[in-house]
């Protein structure tokens, strides 16, 4: 088996119109030598080292920018929290703490600020260790853009920021139970620490006694958003003593200050001053070209659609965000509170509010996997809460079952709305339900609404296509939220009933039922985890005969254009789906024969 070939030469190909001339050439090098040479059989490490030696061209010396290079390649990602923090992994590896998965050197290496990962790929090929190839293909189905065991690293993240704390701390104690001496350097950035977790975490290893663990912030003053504060020094200095500052734009002046931590007894933490630009990285317009105005993601919208709410009903409104407002475009349309990146906070601020009070926590896919336990007590006890979960397809990531794990909360209620009324609807709903949670899922991409919405009945559905009322409906295909703009597209020349749900839990009327009853084939479409799911439901709650539809993989870090053909979900092959149960809906009209 070619790891290397199976795993890297797809997204590669399709990359090469993006490349320059000699990229393109050193690709075509490297997919020739691991086609012909069987460089890419065994782990996958060892294949990229051996790919590397074989075609040891460098198309750039400087790391800055090769990382310019796969995002420009890339098209998205996180371009300068990378550059923000290279001086430190150049420090990390001319310190010896970036080699052999993270355990060489004087001291275990763990990456906390986990989407610097493409930093560590870019300073691997400078060096030589690395080829260019997995460059070219960042979120793009090949290269992870967070660290990962397979990649080199000695921890792997999943969507946890404040997680890499954690997992230094776990590493500093198992070392010391061990009675081992060995240190853990942990690196961090200053708006992770306003993770619940990194404060357990930096509190657990003082209390502890722990000696060996060594933290080195990328002070940058941002998150997602400015910081309110500078990183508190007097707060790292209590738990871990010995604080040391340097200018972390200068690789030598980090390396100078960290190989001295490393030196000395006892814990300590580096505090490097550096500078971020924007979050994102956006590609630059074509030279001569004006960039036009990009149509905002539907969860873009957030904002001037709870404002519309806000002057339809006069109701105070508190919203709280953790670094999340330019997601949900809260800025110009409504008040909101930054939390800073701590998303129990968030959460727990809406504890003590009074009743009236129209609640709303706007996170993310990945970050309220961090406060379920927090939500499990707001759900419980606040009225009028609206979580506001934000879905992304980009390169980062997330549990594909979340809106799933919401749904079983108590005193909660899913839905995903894909149209403004839609939403209006489900704050309307919450106005005479507010005993129970609205977690309302907000598609974080770009579409055009169907041609239906469930505005007038949220927990019911609405007929994007209606069945012929002349014929008996013996095939039907039923959605829900963001699915439902996907198969509306796929099914646009064939016909096949379809029906759209804006509620993970729908509550179909008695005529809706009877159609659907009278199917021999019903397919549900659901862009979240299948287990449970949407069309589980259906089948459980109605006795349907449900087929699901649904993502049966994790979610994977990649683009929404290679996130949809992962999962069966892109339009073609949506119809091709389709077109199958058209052939039950044809066979079921034709006459039997004697």
């Amino acid at each position: 088996m070619n790891a290397l070939l199976d795993r890297f030469a797809g997204p590669a190909r399709e990359a090469l119109p993006r490349l320059t001339p000699a990229e393109r050439a050193v690709v075509h090098r490297e997919l020739a030598e691991l086609e012909h040479g069987g460089h890419g059989d065994g782990p996958l490490l060892d294949g990229l080292r051996k790919l590397a030696a074989q075609v040891p061209e460098r198309l750039y010396t400087d790391s800055a920018d090769v990382l310019l290079r796969m995002h420009e390649i890339a098209g998205s990602g996180n371009l300068q929290s990378n550059l923000s923090s290279l001086p430190l992994v150049r420090a990390c590896f001319a310190l010896g703490l970036a080699e052999d998965d993270g355990r060489g050197g004087p001291a275990d290496l763990i990456v906390g600020r986990g989407h610097i990962a493409p930093a560590f790929h870019a300073e691997h090929y400078v060096r030589g260790s690395w080829p260019f190839t997995p460059l070219a293909t960042l979120h793009q189905g090949g290269l992870s853009g967070v660290v990962h065991r397979d990649l080199g690293f000695r921890n792997t993240m999943r969507y946890s920021l404040g997680v890499g704390v954690a997992q230094a701390v776990s590493l500093a104690w198992e070392l010391t139970r061990r009675g081992e001496d060995r240190k853990v350097v942990c690196l961090a950035g200053d708006g992770e620490l306003h993770e619940g977790v990194a404060f357990e975490a930096l509190r657990f290893a003082h209390d502890a006694g722990l000696t060996n663990l060594v933290l080195v912030v990328d002070a940058n003053a941002k998150g997602i958003e400015p910081l309110a504060k500078p990183v508190n020094t007097g707060y790292l200095t209590a738990y871990l003593g010995r604080l040391v500052e340097a200018d972390g734009r200068d690789p030598w002046a980090v390396e100078a200050a960290l190989g001295a931590l490393l030196t000395v007894p006892g814990p300590g933490v580096l505090v490097c001053r550096t500078r971020k630009g924007d979050h994102s990285f956006k590609p630059a317009p074509a030279p001569g070209a004006a960039a036009a105005p990009a149509k905002p993601s539907f969860a873009g919208t957030t904002g001037r659609m709870l404002a519309a709410h806000q002057e339809r009903t006069g109701r105070e409104t508190a919203v709280f965000t953790a670094d999340m407002a330019a997601r949900f475009g809260l800025r110009g349309h409504v008040p909101y509170t930054n939390t800073g990146l701590a998303e129990t906070l968030t959460v727990g601020m809406t504890l003590s509010l009074p009743d009236d009070t129209l609640k709303v926590v706007a996170t993310d896919a990945m970050y309220y996997m961090d406060s379920l336990s927090m939500l499990t007590e707001a759900t419980t006890g606040v009225r009028n809460l609206l979580v506001l979960a934000g879905r992304s397809w980009g390169a980062w990531g997330g549990a594909h079952n979340a809106a799933n794990l919401l749904g079983l909360l108590l005193h909660t209620r899913v839905y995903e709305p894909v149209t403004e009324a839609e939403f209006a609807a489900c704050l309307d709903r919450l106005a005479r339900d507010p005993a129970t949670t609205h977690a309302v899922s907000m598609v974080d991409a770009r579409f055009d609404p169907p041609p239906a919405d469930c505005a007038a009945d949220i927990d019911g559905g609405a007929w994007i296509t209606p069945p012929d009322g002349d014929a008996p409906c013996t095939a039907a295909v039923v959605t829900f939220g963001y699915a439902s703009v996907l198969v509306a597209e796929a099914n646009r020349d064939l016909g096949l009933p379809h029906l759209h749900c804006a509620a993970l839990t729908p509550e179909l009327d008695p005529a809706t039922l009877a159609v659907l009853a009278d199917c021999r084939r019903v397919l549900s479409v659901e862009y979240n985890g299948a287990d449970g799911g949407f069309g589980e439901r259906l089948r459980a709650r109605h006795l349907l005969p449900v087929e699901v539809h649904a993502v049966r993989r994790d979610i994977a870090q990649r683009v929404h254009a290679r996130q949809l053909p992962l999962h069966g979900m892109s339009v073609p092959m949506l119809r091709d789906r389709l077109a199958g149960l058209l052939e039950t809906r044809e066979a079921g009209r034709a006459p039997a024969h004697a």
